[in-house]
């Protein structure tokens, strides 16, 4: 940030160098200290200008405000959540100063009817207080700043698309003396966009003075334990808190350490859903048989039926179709069962086709009865051989042939 005198400049221009201050301070978290000084100084220079111009007044309302002023409306809250971020040893000091300006900025918006009703109803003295109240409470509340945060983004858009239609107007047609306040005439938009910004300040302060104000009640609770017990015995204290935290957690994870352990694997749907509803433990995983699922009553459910009217009003209520006798898993099982067992038959022939037994011929008998098969199959060939001189292939078709 350059240097500037603030005695010397004007409301407008030092209220700009303040919120360019606020806004670098908000958007980074390490910001100089003398950078935040300077800003809280700019901003209670505008604050006494504004009481000095006397700019606004609790007579009147928010449409007797003019557009040039309504960014002046900001000034406390910009005050007070700069002050926040002020390094200081009386850190007490700085949250209750910070918590003044935001208080303030709220009253005058409260004023000016900038606060919406369901605020006002709870922090009242006797407004609901309780966890559910307050937690829609905060929902509202986020709602309320993210319409805001959207409907500025969308003032933004608009006008920088009007900008650039300017523009291009301005290319294509000249324009003359006079004519420049005519295009740039947004006065309803930036108003539009002021309120905006000042509801989204007040979403920002009520949450901001809900977290100083607990900041504000625990420091308080330190000191007081602080100067009652002492520093040694106040530290001592938290130390063995510690520590006992850290032996509850050893000592619970001793006894976690046997779900972490890998189990088998679940097979049946039916028995992982109830381990997952907490209908079952894992260890009951061998012992779990698949029932098929029964229609009825609970009294014929729960019970087999003894007489011959429970038996008939149990099979009224079974369905028309055959039930499943066991889950998808089982049968799966079962066909893996079975494929297993055929390859390891198929092994097991395999193993027998290449043995040594298999593959030897059949023991050679006499050799007279070779020599006898042998000239017998001779003899049936030549005679084949002679039959078929004797009788050549179409012999026997003579009608067929043309010549015939």
């Amino acid at each position: 940030m350059g240097e500037f005198n603030m005695e010397d400049m004007p409301l407008p221009a030092l209220f700009e160098q303040a919120q360019k201050i606020h806004l670098t301070a908000t958007d980074s978290g390490d910001v100089d200290q003398e950078v935040v000084r300077k800003g809280c100084k700019a901003l209670e220079k505008c604050d006494e200008m504004i009481s000095k111009l006397g700019l606004f007044s609790t007579n009147e309302t928010k449409e007797d405000i003019s557009t040039t002023n309504l960014k002046y409306l900001l000034v406390p809250y910009y005050l007070g959540e700069l002050t926040e971020k002020v390094a200081q040893d009386d850190r007490m000091q700085i949250l209750k100063a910070s918590q003044a300006k935001l208080k303030e900025f709220i009253s005058f918006c409260e004023a000016m009817e900038l606060v919406p009703e369901e605020e006002l109803q709870t922090s009242a003295p006797d407004g609901p207080n309780s966890l559910v109240d307050r937690r829609a409470l905060k929902i509202a509340r986020f709602k309320r700043q993210r319409a805001a945060e959207s409907k500025l983004l969308e003032i933004k858009e608009r006008k920088e698309r009007r900008g650039r239609s300017t523009k291009a107007a301005a290319l294509s047609t000249p324009i003359e003396a006079g004519e420049e306040d005519v295009l740039d005439d947004d006065g309803e938009e930036e108003r539009e966009a002021w309120f905006t910004t000042i509801s989204l300040a007040v979403c920002k302060a009520f949450d901001l003075l809900e977290m100083l104000k607990k900041e504000e009640e625990m420091l308080r609770a330190f000191k007081e334990r602080q100067s009652k017990d002492g520093n040694k015995e106040f530290y001592q204290d938290v130390l063995d808190d510690r520590a006992k935290r850290a032996e509850a957690w050893h000592r619970d994870a001793a006894a976690r350490v046997q779900y972490t352990r890998p189990a088998e694997p679940i097979t049946c749907a039916t028995f992982a859903q109830d381990v997952l509803e907490g209908r079952a433990s894992v260890s009951q995983m061998h012992e779990h048989k698949h029932q098929p699922l029964i229609f009825g009553p609970a009294s014929l459910v729960g019970g087999n039926p003894t007489s011959e009217r429970e038996r008939m009003a149990a099979q009224v209520f079974q369905p028309s179709h055959r039930l499943p006798t066991m889950s998808i898993e089982e049968a799966g099982l079962k066909e893996m069962e079975i494929m297993n067992t055929w390859q390891e038959r198929n092994v097991k022939l395999m193993e027998e086709a290449n043995s040594a037994w298999y593959k030897e011929s059949r023991k050679p008998g006499p050799p007279e009865e070779d020599d006898e098969d042998d000239d017998a199959a001779q003899d049936k060939a030549r005679a084949w051989d002679d039959w078929k001189d004797d009788n050549p292939r179409g012999a026997g078709n003579k009608k067929l042939t043309p010549c015939g």
